[in-house]
């Protein structure tokens, strides 16, 4: 996905991270958009995380107002995405 104006979510993260995965199907189950960024890919982008997170974690989640989370389950996304209104039904 690009990253645009229907962009809700960034997903910081890498392509052998359970969490990860999690995270992103739970996200895609609900249609939430986001881009995803593979921070083995690319320095700058895991630097970006590990600022944003305080540490090295993935997955680094930042949400629509600016907010983030740092390895959430799937019900604490879930119910982050709800409160900004993201997931309605």
């Amino acid at each position: 996905m690009s990253e645009d104006d229907t962009t809700a979510v960034t997903v910081y993260g890498t392509g052998w991270c359970g969490d990860c995965h999690r995270s992103k199907r739970l996200l895609d189950r609900l249609g939430v958009p986001y881009l995803d960024v593979d921070v083995e890919a690319d320095d700058a982008m895991r630097d970006r995380a590990v600022t944003i997170a305080g540490r090295q974690a993935v997955p680094v989640i930042v949400l629509s107002d600016g907010s983030h989370l740092v390895e959430p389950t799937d019900p604490e996304l879930e119910a982050r995405l709800r409160q900004l209104g993201l997931v309605t039904d």
